[in-house]
């Protein structure tokens, strides 16, 4: 079994005005499709084929660089779409928002940290709102396609929410203007989702 390239549940301009068009179609028919291309071509003939990228990823060789960036690239683009949603922004609620008050003091307070996470990453790479098991969240940030799934990247549980700070995620519209691409992906993130994921995951 391949993986696949996932349809966006929205339109490529559906974000506008905080991530436009362009960047996403480009971000997704060909840096996404080409870690799913990648990737399949890593694993195929493998021990590795037919597993989830989650097992792929949490039992990790760190050494197999093809599957370590692009299992890395398929699976953070995933969740990368999933939490994002036209109708997005806002803040969290329910247990999700507790356990975000618990680790940060507010929701200002988490923001805060995954904004200086985010563009204090240097160089490509993500931040990440990651939940342990028992529901303890944390922030986190890792380099090039890695994430917290993966073995000894200094930061750990399960991602449900991640922000890619890539440039060509945000250099079309923003240029060098990281934190100003940031602030406008909290008016897109789809806190539902991102509490599905909490749930699933805690």
């Amino acid at each position: 079994m391949s993986f696949q390239l996932p349809n966006l549940p929205y339109a490529y301009d559906a974000l506008e005005p905080h991530i436009d068009a362009r960047t996403m179609e480009i971000h997704h028919t060909k840096h996404h499709n080409g870690y799913t291309t990648k990737l399949n071509g890593a694993i195929a003939g493998t021990d590795l084929e037919g597993k989830s990228i989650e097992d792929i990823l949490s039992n990790l060789d760190m050494s197999n660089m093809a599957v370590r960036n692009n299992g890395g690239g398929y699976f953070n683009h995933c969740l990368y779409w999933e939490v994002m949603s036209p109708d997005g922004g806002g803040s969290p609620e329910g247990a999700l928002a507790s356990a975000i008050n618990a680790a940060f003091g507010s929701f200002n307070g988490f923001k805060d940290a995954f904004s200086t996470a985010a563009a204090g990453r240097f160089g490509s790479g993500w931040a990440w709102l990651c939940v342990h098991k028992g529901g303890k969240v944390e922030v986190c940030s890792t380099a090039n396609q890695d994430n917290s799934l993966m073995p000894g990247v200094g930061c750990g549980g399960h991602p449900i929410l991640g922000i890619d700070v890539w440039e060509h995620a945000y250099y079309l519209h923003y240029q060098n203007r990281r934190p100003d691409y940031i602030e406008a992906f909290f008016n897109v993130i789809n806190w539902e989702k991102v509490a599905e994921q909490f749930e699933a995951h805690k």
